[in-house]
């Protein structure tokens, strides 16, 4: 199964980063990353469908409409136009700038 979402979704990780989303894997390593103290029905319904998804049971988009749907609850949603390159964390953590 091709685990990419058709667009990803720009979520705003800390003042100045993005964090692109991309596919399953990430959503769910981003889910997975959010604060303890922060997690709520919201995270968890997230997380949850996310997990369906990778089990087949739920199709690909539902899990990218539910972490949009997280982001945007959360306000952190970010729409694609306002995202820069420089903003946007790699997944392997490097290339960060701060503004």
């Amino acid at each position: 199964m091709n685990a990419n979402f058709k667009r990803p979704v720009y979520l705003k990780e800390r003042e100045g980063l993005i964090c692109e989303i991309f596919s399953l894997a990430d959503a769910i390593d981003f889910l997975e990353n959010w604060p303890e103290k922060d997690r709520d029905l919201i995270h968890e319904a997230t997380l949850k469908t996310c997990y369906l998804a990778h089990d087949g049971h739920k199709p690909l988009e539902v899990a990218r409409d539910a972490i949009r749907a997280f982001g945007n609850k959360k306000g952190i949603l970010m729409k694609q136009p306002a995202v820069q390159a420089w903003m946007i964390k790699s997944p392997t953590g490097g290339g960060r700038v701060s503004p």
